[in-house]
């Protein structure tokens, strides 16, 4: 072999280990970096996982409200139809008496 030959052949076995050192290094970062992207994914979930909770919890509190405000309406709506009818009453005997001419 000539001297131009064995040049080449120690660039290339040069070449070959700066590549394999490059490629160990890589393989070296490839756990931190998955951890780092396993933790940023963890995190994301987490948040949108609470964002979703806080959703649905303000829904349940509204729907509460809601039937909270329904049943309060329909208590009013109760004694205000219990007192238009003890004001019919009375106004019917009002109006009786007065037919009768008592009053």
């Amino acid at each position: 072999m000539n001297e131009k030959h064995i040049q080449q052949v120690l660039e290339i076995e040069k070449k070959a280990q700066e590549i394999h050192e490059a490629a160990v290094r890589e393989a070296q970062q490839l756990p931190g970096l998955a951890e780092q992207e396993a933790q940023a994914l963890i995190e994301k979930a987490k948040a949108e996982a609470q964002q979703e909770a806080r959703e649905m919890v303000s829904k349940v509190q509204a729907d509460d409200e809601s039937a909270r405000i329904l049943s309060e309406a329909e208590e009013k709506s109760r004694e205000l139809e219990a007192q238009a009818k003890s004001n019919f009453d009375r106004a019917v005997a009002y109006v009786l008496e007065r037919v009768a001419g008592r009053a």
